[in-house]
């Protein structure tokens, strides 16, 4: 086996023309469906770490006065931002099958038209 064969038409195939091809769409339709699940976790995850972070500084008294009311809000927070991160994979979960089922149609005429060639 010639790797060197391998590699240039490897590199070859990078350089060429892209066709759209129906290849190509369907990869698209199928990041367009799992797109807004993917945002929604990202997006969500991070804004729960942070309110979790942000109760534990504020209830282990790191900022913010020493205060019994800025320790129970600190606790509040946590625990928000806990359940929020808990909560996140099925709720992604729950966002990427509906994505999943909006564009599953298009994805399988698409998928049957290329294995049919």
């Amino acid at each position: 086996m010639n790797t060197d064969k391998i590699f240039a038409e490897a590199l070859a195939n990078e350089y060429a023309p892209k066709d759209t091809s129906k290849v190509v769409a369907l990869k698209k339709l199928d990041r367009k469906a799992k797109l807004p699940a993917n945002i929604f976790a990202y997006s969500f995850g991070i804004i729960a770490a942070l309110a979790a972070g942000f109760g534990m500084c504020l209830s282990m008294q790191v900022i913010g006065s020493a205060t019994t009311a800025n320790m129970v809000a600190g606790i509040i927070f946590g625990i928000i931002g806990f359940i929020g991160m808990s909560i996140n994979y099925s709720v992604y979960k729950r966002i990427r099958e509906n994505g999943k089922k909006k564009y599953a149609f298009e994805i399988m005429e698409l998928a049957r038209e290329i294995s049919d060639n």
